[in-house]
C-alpha cells in the first residue's frame, strides 16, 4: 500500500485547509485509514481515522468538533477538512492505513504511512 499526503500550506489562525490522502495498493478498501500529526518536539499525535465503507469516524479530542473526515472512493482518497485551525494545529500532517482492527488511535496500530505534509497556521 502506498500513500500520498497533500494540502498543506500556510494559513492564518482561524482558516481552513484541506488535506488529501491518496492511495494505492492491495485491499487499500479494506483498511482503516488515520490521520496523525507530529509537531516539533513532539510525539505523534492521533488526528482522526475512517473506514472506506463509511459510516464510522473518530477523532482526537484536540480537535473533535473542528475537523472533519471523509473519503471518495471511486478515487481512493481520504480528506481531513480543518477549520478554526489555530498555531496548537502547527505540525506535519500524515496519513495511514491499517490492516485488521477498528479505528485505532495509536501509531502501532497502523502498517503504511505516508511521506506527510506541513501544515503552518500564523497567529
Amino acid at each position: 500500500v502506498q500513500l500520498q499526503a497533500s494540502g498543506g500550506g500556510l494559513v492564518q489562525a482561524g482558516g481552513s485547509l484541506r488535506l488529501s490522502c491518496v492511495g494505492s495498493g492491495r485491499d487499500l478498501k479494506k483498511k482503516t485509514m488515520g490521520w496523525f500529526r507530529q509537531a516539533p518536539g513532539k510525539e505523534r499525535e492521533f488526528v482522526s481515522a475512517i473506514r472506506w465503507s463509511g459510516g464510522m469516524t473518530y477523532f482526537g479530542n484536540s480537535v473533535k468538533g473542528r475537523f472533519a473526515i471523509s473519503t471518495d472512493n471511486a478515487k481512493n482518497t481520504v480528506f481531513l477538512q480543518m477549520n478554526s485551525l489555530s498555531p496548537e494545529d502547527t505540525a506535519v500532517y500524515y496519513c495511514a492505513a491499517r490492516s485488521f482492527g477498528g479505528l485505532g488511535r495509536t501509531t502501532a496500530e497502523y502498517d503504511y504511512w505516508g511521506q506527510g505534509t506541513l501544515v503552518t497556521v500564523s497567529s
